[in-house]
């Protein structure tokens, strides 16, 4: 997340600081660093707090060149959870409406940033994935109250990497590289009211469906997703998913 969605040129770990004087180009030490200003006045208060977690600022090659809170972020490191259940179905949230962006829009199981702390961070492709199931099981618990058991680290298989821009309402937007993992379990949930407003299991049918509802919102990113390999992956989920893990190379949707 940050607060322009205009920057046209491109950062390095040369010209961060110049640029971006409020990037810090040292791992940081702590989860969060404060911010206050107007630009977050009458947003809810925990939803301001979790805008002072700190995320990983990238270069466009997805190499780590510094860390900031969401508010300043500029290209940064995500990550999108599809959960499926023993039927193979997907568990999709609607986010709260509390959140600052892309506020009651339905979108996959789980969608957020890995911290630029120690554990969720990576420069090569194999740390980044290990460091972003980390962030994803955290997060899993946050939102939807589901138990780290239920979601063990090696059961999240990484697809691809996508980068991909998109504003919510003109001062606030993502610009992301975002790593695809699905994981298949069957879990317990407990939705976090302050996140997600609704969840449902859907099937590949029910899914379709609902895109064709035009009273429902969708978040740019899971739309992406959708539109290009999700029914594919979704269709070898059981068989054949082997060739889709592990891609080294990051899908651009700009």
């Amino acid at each position: 997340m940050g607060s322009t969605m205009t920057q046209t040129q491109t950062v390095t770990a040369e010209n961060v600081i110049r640029l971006f004087p409020d990037v810090d180009t040292h791992l940081a030490t702590s989860h969060r660093v404060p911010t206050s200003d107007n630009d977050l006045q009458g947003y809810d208060e925990e939803q301001i707090r979790l805008m002072e977690e700190v995320c990983i600022v990238l270069d466009e090659n997805d190499v780590p060149i510094g860390s900031a809170s969401k508010k300043v972020c500029l290209l940064h490191r995500a990550f999108s959870v599809f959960l499926f259940d023993s039927k193979n179905r997907l568990l999709l949230q609607q986010r709260a409406s509390e959140k600052i962006t892309f506020p009651d829009m339905w979108t996959n199981t789980c969608c957020s940033h890995p911290l630029g702390v120690p554990g969720e961070t990576g420069d090569e492709l194999e740390a980044a994935v290990q460091g972003v199931r980390r962030a994803a099981q955290r997060k899993l618990d946050q939102e939807l109250g589901i138990n780290a058991k239920e979601v063990p680290l090696d059961k999240f298989r990484f697809l691809t990497r996508i980068h991909y821009k998109a504003p919510s309402d003109g001062k606030w937007g993502e610009h992301e590289i975002d790593y695809i993992l699905f994981i298949k379990a069957d879990v317990e949930h407990t939705p976090n009211p302050n996140e997600v407003k609704d969840s449902r299991y859907v099937s590949e049918a029910e899914l379709k469906t609902m895109f064709e509802d035009d009273r429902l919102k969708f978040t740019p990113w899971f739309k992406l997703i959708c539109e290009s390999m999700l029914f594919e992956w979704w269709e070898h989920l059981d068989h054949g998913l082997e060739k889709y893990t592990g891609e080294s190379k990051i899908r651009r949707m700009l």
